[in-house]
């Protein structure tokens, strides 16, 4: 299954300036611990998914690409990147076929 990973869709800056002219970023960081959106990781019951939500206090919300929830607020602690996100999001589904009666 692929998916094409979204591109920022936020203006870079607010556009009310604050008092003496100084631009506040409307963007929220690029990284949060280590981890950037759309991220793909693996949780530690060995099941694999893409960061699709980031929380600054450091839990990510992990789904598959098909948007099947595998947690809804999930420790940086315990997720290990596998790859950084990419333009085309690919994920391997399991192709087996059922056994035979």
């Amino acid at each position: 299954m692929q998916k094409a990973a979204g591109k920022r869709n936020r203006q870079i800056h607010k556009a009310a300036f604050n008092k003496g002219g100084k631009r506040k970023l409307n963007q929220s960081p690029k990284y949060a611990f280590g981890f950037q959106l759309f991220g793909r990781v693996q949780m530690p019951d060995g099941r694999k998914g893409f960061i699709f939500g980031r929380r600054s206090r450091g839990s990510f919300d992990v789904r598959t690409l098909d948007g099947a929830k595998l947690s809804a607020g999930i420790s940086c602690k315990k997720l290990n990147l596998l790859s950084r996100r990419t333009a085309i999001l690919t994920e391997k589904e399991d192709m087996r076929l059922p056994p035979h009666a």
